[in-house]
């Protein structure tokens, strides 16, 4: 069975002067229920809720104060899932709603026990509605889009492929709306700078990212060994036609294989509290050696951080060359920093692990 992640922008289901549009909702609910007929778990990260809520509070233009899109992202949470629980259900599916966080992410229990609660809601054929809490999480609605969300969650539910329904068709050498020389990008095998310099700016007047913020979700997930496809979200039938083979949009290539479910967790989930700078001997030992990172190669520390907390680790450069897990605080390993193993405990008067980072709990970047 194929799990995929379908992301919806509020460009797609709402307008900023009608509110939400039910006739688009019941379209996407009818494609996705019949890529659950062809035998896919689907979980569906959807904007909207600040749009819907603009339309309850009668107003004209996306609200810039934080405190008035809580309000609006509150009041309009409600109908959203109404629209969706009311779509789905003319086809027979039910539906969950699921807010999250950053901090759902980064923090290792809540992480495991939201991975939990989505696999239980799979198995039991329910659509799992994703969206950002808005509602409480400030920095969410100020910096935060539901195109980086999506890609997190693919991760989380270990996803196969991650479709981001646009208001485009895809990837274009040049915005389509201002030059009629442009192309459409069918297949991207490496996000590159050139790449993102093809992607557009800020959002709709309703959403929150525009197609640069999709191809960032795009290069983050596909780090992770996830497709990514971007499909117009305004045509029928799409959905399920690229499920059956058929090219539509841009597809974006995994450029590895899967992470395991905890390395995912290390790189795209945890927050990182600092770095530990290497001197050339680590760094070899890591990328090319598939070391752990020991005291001898550590030249400096930045950034306060605990024991368990993850961290970068970068090169004389200031290049981030890994991250990971430390054994060690901050305070520790500046006693520790360039010296043996053995030494260790003699400085420190008890030893944790011999290493700083174990293998286990390091990734490559």
């Amino acid at each position: 069975m194929k799990r995929i992640v379908v992301k919806v922008g509020s460009n797609i289901v709402a307008d900023e002067k009608e509110g939400l549009d039910t006739r688009r909702i019941t379209a996407i609910a009818s494609d996705i229920r019949d890529a659950q007929d062809m035998g896919c778990e689907v979980v569906l990260v959807s904007s909207g809720a600040v749009a819907a809520g603009m339309r309850k509070l009668g107003l004209k233009e996306k609200p810039k104060d934080i405190q008035l899109k809580q309000a609006a992202a509150a009041v309009g949470q409600s109908s959203l899932m109404w629209a969706y629980e009311k779509s789905f259900g003319e086809f027979g599916k039910k539906v969950a709603q699921v807010l999250l966080t950053r901090d759902d992410f980064t923090d290792r229990k809540r992480y495991i026990n939201s991975k939990n609660t989505l696999d239980t809601l799979l198995s039991y054929g329910i659509i799992p509605i994703i969206n950002e809490n808005d509602t409480v999480a400030t920095d969410e609605i100020k910096f935060g889009d539901n195109d980086n969300l999506a890609s997190l969650v693919a991760g989380l539910v270990d996803a196969e492929r991650l479709i981001i329904l646009s208001d485009v068709d895809g990837l274009f050498s040049a915005d389509p709306k201002k030059s009629h020389k442009s192309v459409l990008i069918k297949t991207v095998n490496e996000v590159t700078a050139e790449i993102e310099a093809m992607a557009g700016g800020a959002g709709s007047a309703v959403g929150t990212g525009g197609m640069y913020s999709k191809i960032l979700a795009a290069k983050r997930t596909v780090s992770n060994g996830i497709t990514v496809n971007i499909i117009s979200g305004k045509k029928s039938g799409l959905l399920v036609s690229l499920l059956k083979g058929n090219h539509h949009g841009t597809e974006f290539k995994p450029v590895r294989e899967r992470l395991s479910a905890r390395k995912g967790w290390i790189v795209y989930g945890s927050r990182t509290t600092g770095s530990l700078h290497l001197d050339e001997g680590a760094v070899r030992a890591l990328r090319h050696r598939g070391k752990s990172l020991l005291p001898s190669g550590i030249t400096a520390v930045t950034g306060v951080f605990e024991i368990g907390d993850a961290v970068y680790c970068v090169d004389s450069d200031k290049k981030k060359i890994a991250k990971g897990i430390t054994n060690y605080s901050s305070a520790e390993i500046e006693k520790i920093k360039g010296r043996k193993t053995t030494d260790v405990e003699k400085v420190l008067g008890y030893r944790y692990s011999d290493e700083v980072i174990h293998r286990d709990n390091l990734v490559i970047l």
